[in-house]
């Protein structure tokens, strides 16, 4: 018997990196997934984002586990996108129970940026992290409470949604900004979703050994810029986390186990966030 024997869980961003890993590990504890991926590149992006191929691969390992797994394509900019992939996920397993707002980008460009390119990386990094974390909520909230079971959102925070960096530029500007206003979203929607026993928190991982962390351009930013250097490295002995040791955090938030863990910022960040 797995903890998540019989839940459905709906899972952006889900086609390589922490979206894989999550959707690996609560098929492993029962859970049946409904994810999402938009496999396609964003242009003001400095890195590729996943592909169709990723995506299938996604859903193979899924299914290795002995899990179920409706994968498709859905781009979270576009809130009637995400809305008919998670209808259609709902309409197979017949329930949802748990919602992981995981797609997110990063845009650094360790260059000078033209006004027009900061002010695209700005748009897009806020689009995708944050408005997409919101039609994510807004498209599966009415499927949690009409359930009437409860339920569980997570979304995927970062240490700089606790703390202050990110540089000069749009991207890391937009980035620090976004991951700051899920936290507003996730306390605003932790009181106004309690009465119905639908709890939300917010995951906060250090850096991730995933595209966004390890690409040229973020390489560089921490590297060169004026915020990188010691200033961004984590105080215990590891240098970048695994997937794997955020889906552990998940798994235990979306768990029984947490039935009375609401409105919570959750760090998982080797002692980053008590450094600065």
């Amino acid at each position: 018997m797995g903890s998540l024997d019989g839940k459905v869980a709906f899972i952006t961003g889900v086609a390589r990196g922490q979206g894989r890993s999550h959707a690996v590990r609560l098929a492993a504890d029962g859970a049946a997934i409904i994810g999402v991926d938009i496999c396609s590149d964003i242009s003001s992006n400095g890195y590729a984002m996943a592909t169709r191929d990723e995506l299938d691969e996604t859903v193979a390992l899924v299914e290795a586990e002995g899990g179920k797994i409706v994968g498709s394509i859905a781009d979270v900019r576009n809130f009637y996108e995400v809305q008919a992939a998670l209808d259609a996920g709902v309409e197979q397993f017949g329930r949802l129970d748990i919602v992981l707002a995981n797609a997110g980008i990063a845009a650094m460009a360790f260059r000078e940026l033209t006004d027009d390119e900061d002010l695209e990386m700005w748009t897009d990094v806020l689009n995708v992290n944050l408005v997409g974390a919101f039609h994510t909520a807004k498209a599966a909230i009415p499927h949690l409470i009409a359930g009437g079971q409860g339920g569980s959102i997570v979304f995927t925070s970062s240490t700089a949604g606790l703390r202050g960096f990110g540089g000069l530029q749009g991207g890391g500007l937009g980035y620090a900004a976004s991951k700051h206003g899920i936290v507003g979203l996730m306390r605003t929607l932790a009181n106004s979703l309690a009465p119905q026993s639908i709890r939300v928190n917010t995951v906060h991982p250090t850096a991730v050994n995933t595209m966004m962390a390890v690409n040229p351009q973020m390489v560089a930013f921490l590297e060169h810029y004026p915020d990188g250097g010691p200033h961004l490295q984590n105080p215990m002995p590891v240098e970048l986390l695994e997937p794997e040791d955020i889906s552990a955090a998940i798994a235990y938030l979306v768990s029984d186990e947490a039935k009375y863990v609401t409105g919570v910022t959750f760090p998982v960040d080797a002692g980053f966030c008590n450094k600065l």
